[in-house]
């Protein structure tokens, strides 16, 4: 079945992200984000964990050995695919509140929806979030509050310049 509808597509993807939620907490993994890209047999899910010191392949395999037994068991998707199972790398996608909170202080790109103050790419500070709102310092000085709601992007932008010791 071709996923052309994009409002049947984010539903599916909320429906597996549900199902990978109830699933994570045995593995002590969290799901950052699902997509469905493509269409038709050349479908995939990918499917976005992390954990506090990060993931390495094994977490990935694991959850996806697990998960896909899951997934056919549940039999919620009906078309071919091919199941990946990512770390959330270095530009960690921010979706959900709690991944604004968790990196206040940190320095992210925000797409919104729809223009705010005839702008819809923001770069800057993660400040907070208040009442339904990340707070963003644009400029040294600057804030701008943006619903999380009207968030259609939003990821980490990764500091290079801290290079691991050693390196």
């Amino acid at each position: 079945m071709a996923m052309s509808d994009e409002n049947q597509r984010q539903t599916l993807e909320t429906r597996i992200a549900g199902l990978a939620e109830q699933f994570t907490a045995s593995l002590q993994v969290e799901v950052v984000l699902v997509e469905i890209k493509g269409d038709g047999n050349r479908s995939i899910i990918r499917v976005y964990i992390d954990k506090p010191n990060g993931v390495t392949l094994d977490d990935c395999e694991q959850f996806s050995k697990r998960f896909s037994v899951l997934l056919d068991v549940e039999d919620l998707i009906p078309f071919t695919y091919t199941l990946e199972i990512s770390s959330p790398g270095v530009n960690r996608p921010l979706v959900k509140e709690s991944d604004f909170l968790r990196f206040c202080g940190k320095d992210a790109r925000i797409r919104v929806r729809c223009p705010i103050e005839g702008q819809s790419n923001f770069k800057g500070k993660i400040i907070g979030v208040n009442a339904g709102q990340v707070e963003l310092e644009v400029l040294p000085g600057k804030q701008i509050g943006i619903a999380l709601t009207d968030i259609e992007k939003a990821n980490l932008i990764a500091d290079l310049s801290k290079r691991p010791q050693g390196a």
